[in-house]
């Protein structure tokens, strides 16, 4: 891998140069380490007519100047902006805090007409520039100098360090603000320079032409043109003649007259205004188009009127409504003055306005071929949308005397009727795997709101308990929920009896979107009449389809990598040695790369071709761009052909790696605007010819260092990228979506951040967003941590910075409670391998490589090094080497010599208190202390999809120390919630849902809330969940700095899961009121060996246990008690490191395991109780237990409760057993005084009862009881928690339960074994499933097969592989023949075939698949799989198995051929009795059984459910 990687960036470079500086900057950086600190660099100061000062650096001319200040809220397009002539006279900040990133091309080189090939005039022209973070390296194939040289070189001043958020606010409320850059304490006058004709300065001086001898005559008028203006001119004919701005224009023969854009106020620019009035009032056929400036003029000299507007529109995200057509465009615009549209004289009228405020964007003549734009469609920087203009302006001159305006421009679209639909049917995407998460439960329940606010009936079909979208009540869920499995046969079946006429197929990833397809292919949904909503069907083939796909971007001419789809091994063979190897597979219709993989020979194509048919039906063979860059686009279009990009993502890993396992920054960092807007518009015309309605995203390749790409994919639904950019952007992505779906014009929708401007819009970001995946790959034995194009991680962070370091040191430590930020050390303090190759690691991505580059650079690697390992663009390794210089700097201080300005940087760099307490020798709080003392506090600042450029409504929240206001008040003093942070193996979805429904019952109480998190794909990140959400770490530090700033009146910790329950002690120190039970009495639940010992003298039975202070002490226990027993570690969830031991050699890994993610807690040891059925205890105490439900395990104790199946009510544990079990609670209830939520976890075996452990915190099965039974156990607790009055009445106590005789309960687990290759799926202890499903039925057979079938299992149709071993022999004997009875052909090993036929049970023998087929006649089973023969294995191991590796690799097998799996005894024998019912399955879903409670009689002290 590692030669292979080398070699391919090697020939990506032949021929180019990737990245070009000037000096040696890492020389550089040591000798001037001040400098780099920005601590000592030059001191300069931005001053503001009113006497503000604000305190900056220089990087710039080392001189003062005085202007204007305006704001520019474009992403990307500085060289382009600062020599706009528009600009002259004014100080430019720009709003994107990170500048400087692609340092800046060849400005003396010219293109073939002589002009300045890279920027827009021949000087820069702004009097300064101000930004908020500057880029000292920068990287760039086509550039040449850094900004701060060029800067220097035109004598032009800049600062950066200065707040320009709260600079756009000032001016954004003031309007007109006049400033000064003072450098050196230089004096400098502040004037106004909109009080000088700046026209007549910025003007030739003289007549020049251009693209001579072109057939077409153009006199455009200079007011301070922009060089791309003349080239769009002569590249579609024209000959321009550029003329001064005070030309006679009467006496001058021409085809056609252009007004170019130019700087201040128009209406001082007397002699031109003359000049065109006069040839308006000549009546001259020929026309005459005017851009910006040119608007203003042609509008003056008709006689209309001009006024300054309150702060300009500036930026490259405007959007203008073409009133001809209806049609909404993106603009890039630089104006400070309008034309006032009720001041235009008869025979004008406006031909554009702005969608956000209204004014006037261009005008046009009635009759004569007169129009303009207040725009630049010229772009440069900015999109393209609106280029047709020069080609509207060409015809016109080509038609003379016959063309009139109309005929020319764009025709109308074709207006499609709104869709009109009255019941709505969403397809949800079922229970959580790899690649498919809690992205679309944020998804679902977007558009269900939307579908709500349009009045609709809305019906859901999901059978995931556990998420927000499945809940039954509140204003914003369906009308209708079917716990179903989302399958062609059940959505029929909810179709018949549903009858909605419309469906919705994006929001529920790729199980809704094959199914919807499959369902269109049947003929299902025209034969009842059902419209599929947003994007067409045939469009979602077409992006699904890897042929149609690539012949379909064939027809635009569009480029994708050289690729072969396929439907064989034996082709995808052919199509590799046709393309040339390494290859690179993709499957059709997955997710997450499921099935893809990157094949550098012929052994490896086969081996992953193989596993790719057996998951779809058709793969793709695609040249291999290994060490590209890759980009995403999120593009919305609605029916009307309006088009936006919201959007754009940029790898910081190099392509190769899927997506979802990459660090990921918004917006892109390394990309020009010439790059950015190419992608953009290729992404909106890829859009519009595939048709799609709604939302999607198209996945780019971007050569590294020249301006070839290629597209990879479009998906034509809702991902996991959308929900990121709808957090990242604050734009609602789903929400929007579903609207458009619906037929209503993106215009119409309101931007709901600042509820006044339009959704037609492109976000301006003002910070930087950075998303790194959560893996959880220790958990799986023998799992490799290498990563490529099949997604491995479990779960995502955001985090928002106003600086890369910032932002991605906090996403960082937001991946896991153990990690500082970027330092050289594994998560968990684990230790490098004693083998490490840090060039290996370099060369071969993996899960953990972001900390061998910290390792590497803190080693002393030379960036260029880890850039030929690793391909990452060197712009962010020249900013992670950065945090690492700044920690080596801080290094050489102590607590009581650091100074405060580098204090402040290290903050500002992102490091936490933690960091900076290790690295100055102190602790943690004296770090704080020291900050304090200091005054450096983190300022808060608000996403709000425009830059502040409008202000926002919403409270949608991140901190940073780059600032120097706060964006708001705090006066609410709310009730905190603390979430989950991100989904991993034990805390997903369901830990949302908690944390959802205490933040709307605290809501329903008037209470106000603050909200904590930064997993970008849940509900209780939306903005409108809350009063105020903060996108932020989930640490004690940032806790601490939210609740003090906030000065909230308690906070709620026990519905997030493990981290925030336990932040419970430590917020506790540090004087933070947890609401609910005491902090000490959750540490005594927690503390294993402290919970046992109250057991004890409780008098409540547990197993023999121990607390472990040796392993001699473990061996002592384990003679004393025998094997197998239990290693279970503190303060841990999911079962992590919990282990059953069954001999020496285990107890030594195992103990080792338990202790590295226990550390400062002790391990307990217990006797682990074979043949025990496992019950659970979910309740709510306040002063008694309030409310309960008890769950049964299905499996015996041993499988780790999340991976277990859990049956509600109870099947076999006897009346006796359940009062123990509630004995049991009552004493621990009132033991630990208990206030809140709590999950108790016991043995039973027989009339046994012992408990296993309690959690003081809601546990992953409350959504599933709490829906099941129907009362929210959030909503009790958290009213328990708050001290609010409850109906004690109605509620399920101790004493009345609430029990289900109707209908059984069955939550399921959902594995993602496909995505984890090496991993050997059997249940353990410790927690493996990634998701759930419940489903109902009226007998626990049909509720468990709706459930099995809601997780992706197929039921079997032909044979069945057993593999039991000897020990379960005699008990097996009663499923074998069930099985045999109900028609399966039973295959088996041969000694298990002998046994099983001597039992009157026939089976096929087959041969182990570690026999040879020379040394065997027995078919083989990989061959029997293969062929379908096989559709179902049974593969029960135990401890003493025999043929370990071979039961592995059936295992193996089975999973990924895609045929079902089952490895538990207790399961088996349910399925087998199931099996018998297959044929009852129905529609009815819990709904149902809710209606029929009226009708039925309750007994004595039970308060029944039907």
């Amino acid at each position: 891998m590692l030669l292979l990687s080398n070699s391919v960036f090697q020939c990506l470079r032949q021929g180019c140069i990737v990245s070009r500086k000037v000096g040696n900057t890492s020389a550089w950086l040591r000798c001037r380490p001040a400098k780099y600190l920005s601590v000592k660099a030059q001191t300069a100061h931005l001053v503001l007519e009113d006497g503000t000062r604000m305190k900056g650096f220089s990087f710039g001319h080392e001189c003062s100047a005085a202007g204007e200040l305006v704001f520019n809220t474009g992403l990307v397009g500085y060289p382009e902006a600062l020599t706009d002539p528009s600009y002259r006279g004014q100080i430019l900040s720009l709003t994107y805090p990170i500048v400087g990133n692609y340092g800046v091309p060849n400005t003396e080189e010219l293109d073939e007409l002589g002009l300045r090939k890279y920027v827009e005039s021949d000087r820069i022209q702004v009097s300064g520039l101000v930004v908020q973070d500057y880029s000292h390296e920068y990287s760039h194939w086509n550039s040449v100098k850094s900004l701060g040289q060029w800067l220097q070189e035109e004598k032009v001043p800049a600062l950066f360090g200065i707040d320009t958020r709260m600079l756009t606010k000032i001016i954004r409320d003031k309007g007109t603000v006049l400033g000064k850059i003072e450098v050196n304490g230089q004096s400098v006058e502040i004037f106004d320079p909109n009080k000088k004709n700046l026209v007549a300065e910025v003007s030739t001086k003289e007549i020049k032409v251009f693209g001579k001898g072109n057939p077409l005559k153009v006199v455009a008028v200079d007011c301070g043109i922009k060089h791309n203006i003349i080239r769009l001119l002569v590249k579609r004919g024209a000959e321009v003649h550029l003329v001064p701005w005070n030309q006679d224009l009467c006496s001058l023969e021409y085809d056609g007259l252009f007004i170019s854009n130019g700087p201040g106020d128009p209406a001082l620019a007397e002699t031109l205004i003359k000049n065109v009035r006069k040839v308006l009032e000549e009546d001259r056929p020929q026309p005459v188009f005017g851009i910006c400036m040119g608007n203003q003029i042609t509008a003056l000299a008709a006689g209309a009127k001009s006024y300054k507007l309150p702060m300009g529109n500036r930026g490259q995200n405007q959007p203008v409504m073409n009133l001809m057509t209806g049609q909404a465009f993106i603009t890039a615009q630089n104006h400070g003055y309008g034309i006032d549209s009720k001041s235009l004289p008869p025979g004008w009228s406006p031909l554009f306005i702005n969608a956000n405020d209204n004014t006037n964007e261009g005008i046009m003549h009635k009759v004569k071929p007169v129009f303009t734009a207040q725009f630049h469609p010229e772009a440069k920087g900015g999109p393209t949308d609106t280029e047709f203009l020069f080609d509207a302006f060409i015809s016109l001159m080509k038609k003379g005397k016959d063309a009139d305006i109309m005929s020319v421009m764009p025709k109308k679209p074709d207006i499609r009727p709104r869709t009109q639909v009255s019941k709505v049917l969403v397809l949800g995407s079922g229970g959580l795997s790899i690649g498919q998460a809690g992205e679309f439960d944020y998804s679902g329940s977007q558009a269900v709101k939307a579908m709500k606010e349009e009045n609709l009936k809305t019906v859901l079909m999901n059978p995931n308990i556990a998420s927000v979208q499945t809940n039954e009540v509140g204003t914003k869920q369906a009308d209708t929920v079917y716990f179903l499995p989302v399958t062609p046969e059940f959505v029929t079946d909810v179709i018949k009896a549903e009858r909605p006429d419309g469906i919705l197929l994006s929001m529920g990833g790729q199980t809704a979107l094959n199914c919807g397809v499959e369902l269109f292919q049947r003929g299902i949904l025209e034969k009842y009449g059902v419209k599929v909503l947003g994007t067409p069907v045939e469009s979602i083939m077409a992006t699904e389809d890897r042929q149609i796909f690539a012949d379909k971007l064939m027809e635009i001419n569009e480029k994708i990598a050289p690729s072969i789809a396929v439907k064989s091994v034996p082709d995808a063979v052919k199509a590799a040695e046709q393309i040339g190897y390494p290859v690179m597979l993709r499957s059709a219709y997955a997710l997450g790369g499921l099935g893809s993989g990157l094949c550098a020979d012929r052994v490896k194509l086969e081996e992953t071709a193989h596993k790719a048919l057996a998951m779809s039906s058709q793969i793709l063979v695609e040249k291999s761009l290994l060490g590209w860059k890759e980009v995403e686009y999120e593009v919305v279009r609605d029916v009307d052909d309006n088009c936006v990009t919201v959007c754009n993502m940029e790898n910081f890993d190099p392509l190769g790696i899927h997506t979802g396992d990459s660090i990921v920054v918004a917006p892109s960092q390394t990309l020009s605007n010439e790059e950015y807007h190419l992608l953009r518009e290729t992404a909106i015309k890829v859009v519009r010819h595939l048709g799609i309605v709604g939302e999607c995203n198209i996945q780019y390749a971007l050569h590294p260092s020249s301006l070839e790409y290629c597209i990879i994919e479009v998906n034509a639904r809702l991902s996991r990228s959308s929900a990121l950019a709808s957090k990242a952007t604050g734009y609602p992505l789903a929400f929007v979506a579903a609207k458009l779906a619906l037929g209503i014009p993106l215009p119409e929708i309101k931007n709901a951040v600042s509820q006044k401007t339009t959704a037609c819009f492109e976000p301006s970001l003002d910070y930087i967003v950075t998303k790194i995946p959560r893996w959880d790959l220790d958990r799986f034995q023998g799992m490799s941590h290498e990563i490529g194009s099949a997604m491995k991680s479990v779960g995502e962070v955001m985090a928002v910075g106003r600086t890369f370091e910032e932002s991605v040191q906090k996403a960082l430590r937001m991946c896991h409670p153990s990690v500082d930020g970027f330092v050289p050390w594994l998560p968990l303090k684990k230790a490098w391998a004693d083998t490490q190759d840090l060039q290996q690691e370099l060369a071969v991505p993996s899960s953990t490589r972001i900390f061998s580059i910290a390792k590497s650079l803190h080693s002393g690697m030379s960036i260029d090094q880890i850039h030929q390992l690793t391909a990452i663009d060197k712009w962010f390794l020249h900013k992670l080497h950065r945090i690492t210089q700044l920690e080596q700097h801080l290094a050489n201080h102590r607590s009581d010599t650091v100074p405060k300005d580098l204090l402040l940087k290290a903050k500002q760099d992102g490091f936490s208190d933690r960091q900076v307490g290790k690295i100055l020798g102190t602790t943690e709080r004296a770090a704080r202390n020291l900050r304090l003392s200091q005054g450096i506090k983190p300022w808060v600042k608000q996403i709000d999809t425009l830059a502040a450029e409008y202000p926002a409504m919403t409270n949608y929240l991140y901190c940073t120390y780059h600032g120097q206001e706060h964006d708001l008040d705090f006066k609410d003093k709310g009730i905190m919630v603390l979430g989950c942070g991100p989904y991993h193996i034990g805390s997903s979805v369901e830990f949302d849902w908690c944390a959802v429904s205490s933040i709307r019952a605290l809501r329903q109480m008037d209470k106000k809330t603050v909200v904590v998190n930064h997993n970008p794909e849940t509900v209780s990140t939306d903005f409108d969940e809350c009063d105020r959400l903060y996108f932020e770490e989930l640490t004690l530090e940032r806790i601490l700095d939210i609740t003090e700033q906030e000065d909230c009146s308690g906070t709620i910790v026990s519905v997030g899961g493990q981290i925030p329950n336990n932040l419970a002690i430590p917020l506790h120190l540090n004087g933070v009121k947890i609401l609910g039970t005491s902090p000490q009495q959750i540490d005594r639940a927690e503390e294993r060996s402290v919970f046992s010992g109250i057991l004890d003298d409780l008098g409540v039975a547990q197993a023999p246990w121990k607390a472990l202070s040796s392993l001699e002490d473990a061996f002592a226990f384990a003679s004393q008690v025998g094997y197998p027993c239990l290693l279970r570690p503190s303060y841990v969830l999911s079962g992590s490191a919990m282990n059953v031991v069954h001999g020496e050699e285990e107890m030594k890994r195992f103990l080792e395991e338990a202790t590295q993610v226990s550390q400062e807690h002790p391990v307990v040891i217990t006797k682990f109780i074979r043949g025990a059925r496992e019950v659970e205890m979910d309740g709510a105490k306040r002063g008694k237990v309030l409310v309960h439900a008890i769950t049964e395990h299905v499996e015996d104790a041993g499988v780790h409760s999340g991976d277990a199946t859990l049956m509600l009510p109870t099947q076999t544990i006897s009346q006796g057993a359940l009062e123990k079990v509630k004995i049991a609670t009552r004493k621990i209830a009132q033991a630990f005084e208990i206030s809140g939520p709590f999950n108790v976890q016991f043995l039973v075996k027989g009339s046994d009862v012992m408990v296993i452990e309690c959690n003081l915190r809601a546990s992953r099965s409350f959504p599933f009881v709490s829906k099941t039974i129907g009362v929210d156990f959030i909503k009790v607790a958290t009213k328990v928690m708050v001290g609010e009055p409850l109906d004690e009445a109605s509620l399920p106590s101790l004493e009345k339960p609430i029990v289900p005789f109707e209908y059984v309960g069955i939550k399921a687990p959902m594995f993602s074994w496909p995505r984890l290759r090496e991993a050997d799926p059997v249940l353990r202890c410790e927690m493996a499933s990634t998701g759930e499903v419940a489903c109902f039925g009226p007998n626990i057979y049909s509720a468990f097969l709706k459930a099995m079938l809601s997780t992706g299992f197929k039921l079997p149709q032909k044979g069945i592989l057993i593999g039991i071993q000897h020990s379960f022999r005699p008990n097996f004997l009663a499923i074998a023949h069930r099985l045999k009875e109900e028609g399966f052909k039973l295959y088996a090993t041969e000694a298990t075939s002998a046994w099983l036929c001597a039992n009157e049970v026939p089976a096929t023998p087959v041969a182990w698949p570690s026999e040879k087929e020379g040394d065997t006649d027995l078919p083989s089973i990989q061959r029997l799989i293969g062929e379908g023969q096989i559709d179902l294995v049974v593969n029960l191991p135990n401890n003493n198995t025999n043929h370990a590796k071979d039961n592995f690799t059936i295992r193996r097998m089975a999973i990924d051929y895609g045929v079902p799996l089952i490895t538990n005894y207790q399961v088996a024998k349910l399925f087998a009795e199931a099996v018998h019912y297959m044929d009852d399955l129905d529609t009815t879903s819990l709904f149902h059984y809710r209606q029929k409670a009226a009708a039925w009689p309750c007994f004595p002290g039970i308060i029944c459910s039907a």
